[in-house]
This record gives structure tokens, C-alpha cells and sequence, in this order.
């Protein structure tokens, strides 16, 4: 699309397709050595059964095969020793003394999601809801994936995740994670912001709802350089 076509159609006030303008960028092509793959929250709390938001995120998980796309795009990057982040959501007691929160960061807070014991003992993380969810935990304890400190809000303004990635060399960031249009639209602006080529990759998310993954999807092919499907970023990443 012509940046005029696009001006005209945002001033017509026209709805953007959800194939997104990212998808007709042209064809991708990926230097290893400066791109890593991101997912954002892998825990148990959004993708266990049982966990404080699985239920508001479970019909998009499944419509979408998000589990099981995460595990193979984990799989497709250890395979060619492609560099992986992970960007987990943890909470600590000292985070219980906000004055300020937002509508849905009151919710996290009264529901106790990603609630951790204490920063310096790791004790109670095991399985709890904080924990990362059990079929990834042998990617990203692998001695290789980059765990970045927590995340506090939705995006890495907080956290490490930029220092960690330009200390790396990396230039390029295929995102994936949860939640679609919280932390990981989130990340994406971040990344976008700082100087970052991000990809997203669209059946990798999962979010509370089908309107919610639909405004993700909008907010995607405007603002990263590409959008594409799992199979597409694992065809780039293992050619």
C-alpha cells in the first residue's frame, strides 16, 4: 500500500484488514548472528490450566495453536543456535505498595498473578503460577536463553530486555508471548522505538479475547517491520 493510499484510507476513517499492511512487506531475510527470538511471559499463569488468566486467554490459545507454536519456534531457534529472550512478568511484595494502577494492573494485583515470595529466593517459583509453564523450561534453562529481570507493567521500559539485546549485538527480534495486545504489543513498541527491525509473529500470541487479538493484530501491521505466521518465521530461522 502507497503511504497516500494509506493516509486516505486512516482519514476515511476505512478498517484496516487484519492480513495487515506488515504482510505486504517485501519477502524476509534474516542475518542469524543479529537476530534473536523473543516470548514474552511463557507462564503458567496465562498457559496452565488452572492458571489466574488462563481462562480469559484459553480460546484464543487454542483457535490459534499458540502452545504448540511457541514450543516449535523454541525448538526452530536451539536447533540453529539462534539467540533466544525470554521476558517473564514477576511480582514481589515490595510491588504490593503501588499507589498508582491502572484498571487491569488492579486486577493482576487482587488476583495475585505472577506473585513471587522474594527477589533474592527463588523457592516458592517452582510450579506456582509465576513459574514458566513446564514443556519450555528446557529451552530457557538451557544455559543459553537470555532471562531478562522482570517486566513490571506490560512493556521493557522496566527491565533489561534493550541492554541485554544490543550487549548481544542483535538488530532484528521475532516476537512472540503472551498477552497479544498487552506485553507483547507492548515489547513491539518498545523495541520499534529504540531502533529494533521487529517481526511479529501472529499465531504465537495469545490474548482474552477476539476482539482484543484483533486490535493486537491491527496495532502489529502498523507499527513492526513484518507479520507473519509460526510456519513462516520457522522457515526463516531454519531455511
Amino acid at each position: 500500500m502507497k503511504p497516500l493510499s494509506l493516509l486516505a484510507a486512516l482519514a476515511l476513517g476505512c478498517t484496516l484488514s487484519t492480513a495487515t499492511l506488515a504482510d505486504q512487506m517485501e519477502p524476509l531475510e534474516l542475518d542469524h548472528s543479529s537476530t534473536a527470538l523473543l516470548i514474552t511471559d511463557p507462564q503458567n499463569d496465562f498457559l496452565r490450566e488452572g492458571g489466574a488468566a488462563y481462562e480469559l486467554v484459553k480460546d484464543n490459545l487454542k483457535q490459534l495453536g499458540t502452545i504448540d507454536n511457541i514450543g516449535s519456534l523454541f525448538q526452530a531457534a536451539k536447533d540453529v543456535d539462534l539467540a533466544v529472550f525470554v521476558s517473564p512478568h514477576w511480582y514481589f511484595p515490595h510491588d504490593d505498595h503501588w499507589q498508582y494502577r491502572g484498571a487491569l494492573q488492579q486486577t493482576i494485583n487482587d488476583i495475585g498473578m505472577f506473585k513471587r515470595a522474594s527477589v533474592t529466593d527463588a523457592g516458592d517459583l517452582t510450579n506456582s503460577g509465576a513459574d514458566f509453564y513446564e514443556p519450555y523450561k528446557k529451552y530457557i534453562y538451557d544455559g543459553k536463553t537470555v532471562i531478562s529481570s522482570p517486566h513490571k507493567v506490560y512493556g521493557p521500559d522496566s527491565n533489561d530486555l534493550v541492554l541485554q539485546l544490543r550487549k548481544r549485538g542483535i538488530q532484528t527480534v521475532l516476537i512472540g508471548g503472551m498477552a497479544a495486545n498487552l506485553c507483547t504489543d507492548s515489547h513491539m513498541r518498545e523495541l520499534v522505538e529504540n531502533g529494533f527491525e521487529v517481526i511479529m509473529i501472529k499465531d504465537a500470541v495469545g490474548a482474552p479475547g477476539e476482539a482484543a487479538y484483533q486490535a493486537a493484530l491491527t496495532n502489529y501491521g502498523m507499527i513492526a517491520n513484518s507479520v507473519i505466521s509460526t510456519a513462516d518465521a520457522i522457515e526463516l530461522i531454519d531455511p
